[in-house]
């Protein structure tokens, strides 16, 4: 999954997780009442085709583990449930992760609420917290080739291609997807994200 020219970063990039508020989300750590949504939503074969991890079908007993290993810490980084802030809806969720390769981002949005910019706007909030909380000096993301939606998130944020690559998917096998990279200093030049 990881290029042979690409460099290592330190294995151990600690990172707080606050909650994260933006102008019309709130990140914060998934909870037990967010099963019965987190099923509801992930239980779509065309958002697990996207993922490495994500099975289909996804059931209670996969939600539930899902929690587990982020409340015992085994997601190596922050994971996120993304809410509406008006309504408190659980809309899917993100994160970052330490890997080999270093810190990388990654989301995902149920399809009932694709094509309105909230996967851009927690990304944006993700990438602001790595650089702000840590001192990295890149960060990475993939998405599969196939998923053009994920690629304009990325591209909105600053990510420049960096190559590609293969991913184990749950569902769908071995699938090719590209790599991109944020520095911090083009990170410091778009941070305030068009505002």
């Amino acid at each position: 999954m990881v290029a042979e020219s690409e460099e290592v970063e330190s294995e151990s990039i600690r990172i707080e997780c606050p909650v994260l508020v933006t102008e019309r989300l709130v990140l914060r750590i998934p909870r037990d009442d967010d099963v019965t949504e987190l099923v509801e939503l992930a239980n779509n074969r065309r958002l697990a085709e996207m993922l490495a991890r994500m099975p289909h079908p996804y059931r209670l007993q996969d939600a539930d583990a899902f929690l587990t290993r982020v409340r015992n810490g085994g997601m190596k980084g922050c994971t996120y449930a993304i809410t509406l802030s008006e309504s408190g809806a659980f809309i899917g969720c993100a994160g970052l992760e330490n890997r080999e390769t270093g810190l990388e981002i990654g989301y995902w949005i149920g399809e009932p609420y694709w094509g309105r910019g909230y996967a851009t706007e927690a990304a944006h909030a993700l990438v602001d917290l790595a650089f702000r909380a840590t001192d990295i000096d890149r960060l990475n993301v993939s998405c599969r080739v196939t998923n053009t939606a994920s690629r304009r998130v990325i591209h909105k944020c600053g990510f420049q291609y960096a190559g590609q690559g293969m991913m184990d998917s749950a569902v769908a096998g071995k699938v090719p997807v590209e790599r991109y990279q944020l520095d911090r200093r083009t990170w410091v030049s778009l941070r305030s994200w068009g505002a």
